[in-house]
């Protein structure tokens, strides 16, 4: 088959790389169309040491499976493939599953190629009314919908005092492809959201869905918003968002960086901030608000590229200013 592939020789396409073996996973998938997404282009940096093919959002059609009700169908795949017998499986974490590969992330290869291979239990058909160019969003969408799972946005004290409660006052840094999905997703929750970027045509979108935007330039840190979501995919994000959170408020990262830089955690604790890592959620939320039409994905979408100049797509969606770049295998 035709792969995307990354290994110690750098990225590279193949195109007569290996078909995946049935140790990945019990239901063999076409892919259609692939999305790149931030932390495929981290790997290339060294971020999880992975080799191999690499994606992991992606739409395709089911060729081979034991759950013959999905045969034909068409899927999209959760990539956690999990043991479901270790500590965490049982107690309801299995996305922490101590025995778990990643899709294109950790000891399983990717959806940038011709097939993929999934357990069953993986996969999720799509309604009709979710086309392609949606689906390929379904996972980072999920990943926003994560967001108000950990941190709801109908609770806890609101920054106008001690007491008080109300809608939370939430900031998203970063206006690239995962922060406009969670602000769309904050905005559908009720939240007072904000975006902070870089980037005026994405800041944009942002009026045009009705979410407040400023430009990182303008920002004055003032310590009073309850709830910072760090989607800057920069190792400085993290410092901006300190000095943006009120006392006891709480930061989401959702960034994967391989470059680390020393970091300044005191102000952490004298300002008693809560911090959350958040990554993967749930595919069905993500699905049926792309089916109800309640998230906007469209507008994201940068540039289709054909499988076979995937490392030009690579090149492409590291560029600054990128938003979505889709590969296609016909």
């Amino acid at each position: 088959m035709r792969a995307l592939v990354f290994d110690d020789n750098g990225l590279s396409f193949q195109p007569r790389h290996p078909d995946p073996p049935p140790r990945l996973g019990d239901t063999l998938v076409r892919v259609r169309q692939a999305g790149v997404c931030s932390t495929d282009l981290e790997i290339t940096k060294g971020y999880m040491g992975f080799r191999g093919v690499l994606g992991h959002e992606f739409v395709g059609d089911v060729v081979d499976s034991p759950d013959k009700n999905l045969v034909g169908k068409r899927v999209v795949g959760e990539i956690n493939v999990v043991c479901g017998r270790c500590d965490l499986c049982v107690s309801g974490l299995s996305t922490h599953c101590r025995n778990r590969s990643v899709l294109g992330i950790l000891n399983h290869d990717g959806a940038f190629a011709d097939h993929v291979r999934l357990p069953a239990v993986n996969l999720h058909a799509l309604p009709a009314a979710v086309d392609d160019d949606m689906a390929v969003f379904v996972e980072p969408l999920a990943a926003a919908y994560q967001v108000i799972k950990q941190v709801p946005m109908d609770a806890g004290r609101g920054s106008g005092g001690e007491g008080g409660r109300g809608r939370r006052w939430v900031t998203v840094l970063g206006d690239g492809r995962l922060g406009l999905l969670v602000a769309q997703v904050l905005r559908e929750a009720g939240a007072a959201v904000r975006v902070i970027g870089k980037h005026p045509d994405k800041l944009a979108l942002c009026e045009r869905w009705g979410i407040r935007s400023r430009p990182l330039a303008d920002i004055v840190a003032r310590h009073d918003q309850d709830v910072v979501v760090d989607c800057t995919g920069s190792a400085t994000g993290f410092e901006l968002a300190m000095q943006i959170v009120r006392p006891r408020g709480t930061i989401v990262l959702k960034s994967t960086v391989a470059d680390g830089k020393p970091l300044n955690l005191a102000p952490l604790v004298i300002d008693e901030v809560n911090v959350v890592g958040s990554r993967c959620g749930p595919f069905r939320e993500a699905i049926r608000a792309l089916a109800e039409g309640r998230i906007d994905v469209a507008s994201l979408i940068h540039r289709r590229v054909r499988l076979d100049q995937g490392v030009q797509a690579m090149e492409l969606a590291g560029r600054p200013g990128a938003l979505k770049v889709l590969l296609t295998m016909d």
